[in-house]
């Protein structure tokens, strides 16, 4: 027993060298880095084609924007975690009623567990700020999945949160004076409450990249990219003298503070979208768009964690899998893809601890081949013009020859399209054959039939050999919408930094 008076000093150190343990015992002790997979492109590959690249670059988490049944069963038995969405169009009626959110629950997730890695559930997107109508029952709808879950014995494997925008936290700057919009307060107290009795974390989307176009040059652009700042340029909390390096960690650290001035202190927080766009803007550049995510997940990989909470794991998911064509918007909203559609890298970077996001560096290495869907009278007719009036050399093609087998019309219309392809030097247009041929960075070779351009053994991306648009009915996800929903937030971010302006002179 500690005695009143003098020891009581002792039990306030005591307790102050404790917290920080009790905290981490609740957060996970290892950060993951995983990507979005939003569908809204011209040419979306299928599920089995998303699974084969995710496996090839050896991503291991996947956040969806809907619980797409052929998408699940594609991640079936890959041990890929896997998080499944609450669309906003559907939030309404499972917020109202618990037996609506019981047959979601058996539809989309007792369906596919445990062949489906299903960890967590999103229960809509940023809906405070982009679906402000929905939020009186946000927090029923997480319950109501909660409690089917619990039902199902899965609460304990499978978490239920919902992804917020970070304008929802206002006077962001400093981090320790961030506090949470009081206006949302009957639905945020009730919202931490429930991830805190139920043991699941924040969800949070934070884009250094609208944060460093929107300040007017507030926000050096070496701050928003994670590059090494000199001591005497990085940013100081004046409350808490905390150094801060990158604006990825003070948007962090505002959540972790604005939730503790609620008094809520040991829920931790993962990143559902983060990422830089590699075209449209000034500063939407392949360059930075690399350096940013590539700094981004050597840091969360690192375990570095941020200021107030360093060590502390906070697993990122970046935005995104594809360039999504189809998206509104600029030119920049479109391409925010690791990979093209073809499975092509937009550009090169690291994904994981223990190798790049390619097998093989094989950005200059295409190949030209059928589509596994396509009408095989066109294929055929396609395969006929090739080997004709396209003067490729098709004796390879012939029995007893090495890409005789397997005998089929598209296998062997794939090596007569990839020989016109690359006798036409890989111009554009020379890999449609009135729409039944696509381009893929994937070697189709086999065994002793190599195909031009190959180098003589499989460099793949991806598992697959050829593409094809897929029927998959994945909504798009809808990232962070910083250009019409976030201006108080960034006027307190500029506020704050026109403040912080000497720590960057």
């Amino acid at each position: 027993m500690i005695e009143a008076g003098g020891n009581m000093k002792t039990l306030s150190l005591y307790l102050m060298l404790l917290l920080p343990l009790l905290v981490a015992s609740t957060f996970d002790k290892e950060a993951s880095i995983g990507v979005n997979i939003g569908t809204d492109l011209s040419d979306m590959p299928s599920p089995t084609q998303v699974v084969a690249l995710l496996k090839a670059q050896q991503i291991r988490h996947v956040r969806l924007f809907d619980a797409d049944r052929a998408m699940l069963l594609a991640l079936a038995n890959t041990g890929i975690h896997v998080t499944v969405s609450v669309p906003n169009d559907q939030l309404l009626g499972i917020g109202q009623s618990n037996a609506t959110a019981a047959n979601w629950v058996s539809r989309n997730i007792l369906s596919h567990v445990p062949a489906t890695k299903i960890t967590a559930i999103a229960i809509g997107s940023e809906v405070l700020t982009s679906l402000p109508n929905a939020a009186p029952i946000l927090v029923s709808a997480m319950q109501f999945i909660h409690s089917a879950l619990v039902a199902a014995n899965l609460a304990s494997q499978i978490k239920v949160s919902t992804p917020h925008s970070s304008s929802i936290i206002l006077d962001s700057f400093p981090p320790s004076q961030a506090f949470f919009n009081r206006s949302w307060d009957p639905v945020v107290i009730p919202l931490l409450n429930f991830l805190q009795s139920t043991e699941s974390y924040l969800m949070l989307n934070v884009y250094p990249y609208y944060d460093f176009m929107q300040s007017n040059g507030a926000i050096p652009l070496d701050y928003a990219l994670f590059r090494p700042l000199p001591p005497n340029k990085e940013a100081v909390d004046s409350n808490t003298l905390l150094h801060y390096t990158n604006v990825f960690d003070a948007v962090v650290d505002a959540a972790y503070f604005a939730m503790s001035y609620l008094n809520f202190t040991n829920i931790p927080i993962t990143v559902t979208e983060s990422g830089w766009p590699s075209k449209g803007d000034s500063e939407a550049t392949l360059d930075n768009a690399n350096t940013y995510n590539s700094n981004l997940i050597k840091h969360v990989l690192n375990n570095t964690g941020t200021p107030k909470h360093p060590g502390i794991a906070v697993s990122t998911y970046i935005y995104e899998l594809y360039n999504e064509d189809l998206r509104p918007g600029s030119i920049s909203e479109k391409n925010w893809g690791l990979f093209y559609p073809s499975g092509a890298p937009v550009y090169i970077l690291h994904l994981t601890g223990s190798g790049t996001v390619l097998a093989n560096d094989t950005t200059n290495q295409t190949y030209c081949v059928a589509r596994e869907n396509a009408d095989k009278k066109m294929v055929q007719a396609a395969l006929d013009w090739a080997c004709g009036p396209g003067k490729v050399d098709c004796s390879p093609l012939l029995q007893g020859n090495p890409c005789y087998e397997p005998d089929t019309v598209f296998s062997h219309a794939s090596y007569a399209f990839d020989a016109y392809y690359h006798k036409m030097g890989m111009a554009d247009g020379t890999c449609n054959f009135n729409g039944v041929a696509t381009v893929t960075t994937s070697d189709p070779s086999h065994g002793s039939c190599i195909f031009p351009g190959s180098g003589g053994k499989n460099g793949s991306i991806t598992n697959g050999t050829t593409r094809a648009p897929s029927t998959n009915s994945t909504l798009s996800g809808c990232h962070s919408q910083y250009t019409r929903e976030n201006q108080a937030f960034l006027s307190s971010l500029i506020a704050g930094f026109i403040i912080w302006t000497a720590a960057f002179l």
